[in-house]
Formats: structure tokens, sequence, C-alpha cells
């Protein structure tokens, strides 16, 4: 069914929203993929904040357009599926990643992370990108490191010498005992 222009436009307008609001934007290809696993695609990305699109091509392009995925663009050709990660960067590729070693049919054509364009076979790497609560646990470490070894330093002079007064004991109790 052809779209009219008002549909046209609130399609873009819609996608335009969800680009600005996202992380990361990866393109696939889903050229022979039934009905069903899309379906199951768009079950798992739903739970995982991943919004997932078909869209036109050319609605495709003017809602990137003038966004910093816009380096997207020259990826979106046939039959395109946009993700869209909200929450986390990786989510979408993680997502993908998952997917497509379900089917063949499912093949990245470009992710956009940040405004830079990454070619396919970087799904991976983003697929590994931390979320946000692991991000913060990494940041945590790093930063109670210094001070835990700080504590250590500051305690073991006190040890050693408990541990001296310690094997003095030990050694008059055992001279005292023969």
């Amino acid at each position: 069914m052809p779209l009219n222009l008002e549909d046209k436009r609130a399609i873009v307008a819609q996608v335009t929203e969800v680009v600005q609001q996202s992380h990361s934007v990866i393109a696939a290809e889903y050229r022979g993929m039934t009905v069903a696993q899309m379906t199951e695609l768009r079950v798992q990305a739903q739970e995982a904040g991943v919004y997932l699109r078909v869209v036109r091509n050319t609605l495709a392009r003017r809602a990137l357009a003038n966004t910093p995925y816009q380096c997207l663009q020259e990826k979106l050709q046939g039959p395109i599926i946009l993700a869209f990660s909200q929450q986390d960067p990786g989510a979408a590729a993680r997502v993908l990643k998952d997917y497509s070693k379900k089917t063949q049919h499912l093949v990245v054509k470009g992710i956009a992370l940040s405004g830079q364009l990454l070619e396919a076979n970087a799904l991976d790497k983003v697929a590994q990108l931390p979320t946000y609560e692991e991000a913060i646990s990494q940041l945590m470490s790093v930063m109670q490191a210094p001070i835990s070894q700080f504590m250590r330093t500051l305690t073991e002079p006190s040890a050693k010498l408990v541990r001296t007064f310690a094997a003095l004991r030990e050694q008059q109790e055992s001279t005292t005992n023969t």
C-alpha cells in the first residue's frame, strides 16, 4: 500500500526522534527472512531495549540527515532494517549478533557509533562494549584500586610489627620448653 505524503513525514519524524535518542545505529539486510523470524528478532530486540524499524531507504536517508548517524546513509541499499541502541551502545550489536547465528539471512551492512561509521566486521567489538552498569563497575574498581593499595601500605608496618612480636613469643616459648 503506497504511503501518502503525511504518512511519510510522520515516519521520518518518528525515526528522527529515535535517532536523536540513540547511542548507536546498525543497518542490516534482512532479505530472505520469514515473518516468524522477524517477529522473533523484534521480540528479542524489545527485551534488550533496542528499537527495530524497517523503513524505506529514501525515508531513512531523510531521517538520518543532519544527525551524527548520517554517515550510515551510503549503506542503505536493499531491504534494510535499522536497529537503534537507546540504552547502551552495544545493545543492538548484541541482539543482531546473537540472532545472526540463527539465520544467514540477517547480514549487517554498517554500524554507526557516535557519528563514526564502522564496517560490518566490527559487530563483535561493538557487541562487547560494556553496559552502563558494567562501565560504572569498572570505573569504580579503577578508582578503588589506589585507595586499597594505600590502605594496605598503611597497615603493613603495624602488621609486620605484630608478626615480629608473634615470632619472638614463639621463640621464647620454644627456648623455655626445651
